[in-house]
């Protein structure tokens, strides 16, 4: 040892339990800092603690309820929707109904009309007649015709004729008529009048695209001579 050589510092090192004490001791200040940290915030957050769940299950019992909601309204919505279309088609099928039923009373009145004429105190004019000609438009181009022929008198024979439908028409900025039946027609069994007391006849006339239809007539030809004849205009 000279007096060149360095100097030598001497440390006191701690013993190994008070070493664990000292990291012990630190270790519970920062636990208690983290405990009261979390008091702090759960005082200036009332509610934070244990009412999350609650209010959770809370929200979840009401979506439950309106669910359930929902799915009986929407079988509600459902069921009117259904019963709307019943009543809607129920209506239809009685308005066809009553058109059929009022189309029925007309013929029936005809028919009591001609009975009545056919009565012991009255025999009706003797001769052929045209008791009811009705006419109207079925369509654009079309003409819907209904026609009772009666044979008066007291001794009636059978009678056998035919019906001729003339519709007068505007076409081509002229007047025309239009017969029924067409010459070489095919349906003239519809026209053919073959009866004792009374026939009716009902059809469709159909007229070329873009005729203005003025008038109908109705004539019974007995061999090419007409024995009655009634018009109308349209």
């Amino acid at each position: 040892m000279t007096i060149s050589a360095p100097k030598m510092t001497i440390k006191r090192h701690l013993p190994w339990p008070l070493l664990a004490l000292l990291w012990t001791v630190a270790l519970a200040v920062a636990v208690a800092v983290a405990v009261w940290t979390y008091q702090l915030g759960s005082r200036a957050l009332p509610g934070l603690e244990g009412d999350s769940g609650e209010q959770v299950e809370v929200l979840s019992e009401q979506v439950k309820k309106l669910s359930a909601e929902n799915e009986r309204l929407q079988s509600s919505a459902n069921a009117s929707q259904n019963e709307l279309k019943i009543a809607q088609t129920a209506q239809s099928q009685l308005a066809v109904q009553v058109k059929n039923l009022e189309a029925e009373n007309n013929r029936q009145k005809e028919d009591l009309a001609f009975f009545d004429s056919l009565l012991p105190t009255n025999l009706g004019v003797p001769g052929i007649t045209i008791q009811r000609f009705k006419a109207e438009l079925a369509g654009p181009s079309q003409v819907r015709y209904r026609v009772l022929v009666m044979q008066g008198g007291a001794a009636t024979q059978q009678f056998a004729g035919n019906l001729q439908v003339s519709i007068t028409v505007w076409q081509a900025g002229k007047s025309a008529i239009i017969n029924f039946p067409e010459t070489n027609s095919t349906d003239l069994a519809r026209y053919r009048l073959a009866f004792k007391y009374y026939q009716r006849v009902e059809g469709v006339a159909n007229l070329p695209e873009g005729a203005t239809i003025k008038s109908v007539a109705v004539r019974v030809l007995d061999r090419g001579q007409v024995r009655a004849q009634q018009s109308v205009d349209l």
